[in-house]
């Protein structure tokens, strides 16, 4: 934030975003058209669930889009209903040829997604093998419960 607590430019919001443990704060940050501010308040650990479901379907480029995509799946806040949301948008964009392959594979990583949810993902038009075995891989590593 400058001096006067304006913020005036995209390194003024980035900076906040990177900085800031408020909620609040964060979410009137999302409102702004900055994909590198997305990409720092979907790293940031104060980072409510459903913020985070809300960027999840923000557009700007396919490649901001599938890093955020990729953030959103990694972070922690990320639980429940905004997680099975998000699977339903990585679906989606699977389906239009977007590629969030790594977002995908970082669910993958997660042990609260069900298995089936990303075996189905992995089957989705716009899957590829390798996105699959890397699902299975992924699938194989989780500690059994």
């Amino acid at each position: 934030m400058t001096e006067d607590g304006e913020l005036h430019h995209g390194g003024d919001y980035l900076r906040v975003a990177e900085r800031t443990a408020d909620p609040e704060v964060l979410r009137r940050l999302a409102r702004a058209d900055y994909p590198f501010v997305w990409h720092a308040i979907a790293r940031n650990a104060a980072a409510p669930a459903d913020l985070l479901a809300a960027l999840s379907v923000r557009r700007n480029s396919i490649a901001n889009d599938n890093h955020l995509l990729r953030l959103v799946a990694a972070h922690p806040a990320l639980t429940g209903a905004e997680l099975e949301g998000l699977v339903a948008v990585l679906a989606e964009r699977l389906r239009e040829g977007d590629r969030p392959y790594a977002a995908v594979l970082e669910l993958a990583r997660r042990t609260e997604p069900a298995a089936g949810l990303l075996l189905r993902l992995g089957q989705q038009p716009g899957a590829s093998a390798r996105l699959r075995r890397g699902i299975n891989r992924r699938l194989a590593a989780r500690p059994v419960p």
